[in-house]
């Protein structure tokens, strides 16, 4: 990276780095959809945060080096008052919905009824799958959430009962 451009919202972050590691380059401090800035000539390279690597991805880039692990942590303070107490409740109560919907996925298939207790008893649901009727004789649409880690071995087994037209929609809050 001698000499090179670096674009970046993390400009004392990347210039640490970079001092660290006896590269001189001029570093463009932008924020925001950082990673465009190659493609209109303004740098060579880009430091941002990465998650998945998808924007990466579609914007041509490829991960190179890692200059900082990170994960967001929460500290509670021990002498909260109750008003904080509730606050602090609330904003846990929203997290872990996010974070149990994050391996779920949730299920819609039509099914011919007489394959419906089968069917059902492959799919463990939240207390239940939902059953209702479709408008055709003879088939129901059946509602249901898999988890992540058994869902191919489950798909393949209700396919084998009969289920077709199988959607997966992906769950983004799981309130239990």
């Amino acid at each position: 990276m001698q000499g090179k451009r670096i674009a970046t919202s993390y400009p004392v972050l990347v210039q640490k780095f970079l001092n660290e590691n006896e590269v001189n380059a001029e570093i463009h401090e932008i924020s925001g959809s950082v990673e465009i800035a190659p493609g209109i000539g303004l740098a060579d390279a880009i430091v941002d945060l990465v998650s998945s690597g998808s924007t990466l991805f579609m914007n041509g880039l490829k991960e190179v080096e890692t200059i900082l692990k990170s994960e967001a942590v929460m500290i509670r303070n021990s002498n909260l008052d109750s008003q904080k107490e509730k606050l602090l409740d609330k904003l846990l109560f929203r997290i872990r919905a996010v974070r149990k919907a994050r391996n779920t996925k949730y299920i819609l298939l039509n099914a011919p009824n007489e394959s419906l207790e089968k069917i059902i008893s492959l799919l463990p649901g939240m207390k239940s799958p939902t059953v209702l009727p479709l408008a055709e004789a003879g088939w129901s649409s059946v509602h249901s959430v898999l988890n992540e880690n058994e869902f191919w071995e489950i798909i393949e087994k209700l396919k084998e009962a009969g289920a077709q037209g199988i959607l997966v929609v992906p769950i983004e809050k799981m309130i239990i």
